[in-house]
């Protein structure tokens, strides 16, 4: 993923065949190691490709993928109000806690 977001950065910076050296040269100027296996592989997928093209090829396939609970779309008649202003709701403030229950550490300080 390293590899692809720096590729993805040189390519946003206007160069549009990033160099394996590249790469390298960003991963290090934020202190990260380059595995030169997986970078070469990252580099191997990517040759001659254009990296706008990747992308959304790589958006049609999310498209597919669940992604959590099941949405139910109404199509009630909720968007029927106009000019109705929805309820307010009341900020309360917090209680004050009591001295009893403020004093958790039952008279014990962590740095007694």
């Amino acid at each position: 993923m390293r590899y692809v977001a720096a590729y993805l950065l040189a390519a946003l910076g206007g160069n549009t065949s990033p160099s394996a050296d590249d790469i390298k040269t960003i991963l290090s100027s934020v202190g990260v190691g380059v595995d030169d296996e997986k970078l070469d592989f990252v580099m191997s997928q990517l040759a001659g490709k254009d990296i706008n093209e990747v992308v959304a090829s790589g958006l049609g396939k999310l498209a597919s993928v669940p992604t959590g609970g099941a949405v139910v779309a109404s199509s009630g008649g909720a968007a029927a109000g106009g000019d109705a202003a929805a309820p307010v709701e009341e900020e309360k403030e917090p209680e004050p806690e009591s001295e009893e229950e403020s004093d958790d550490d039952m008279g014990f300080s962590l740095f007694d």
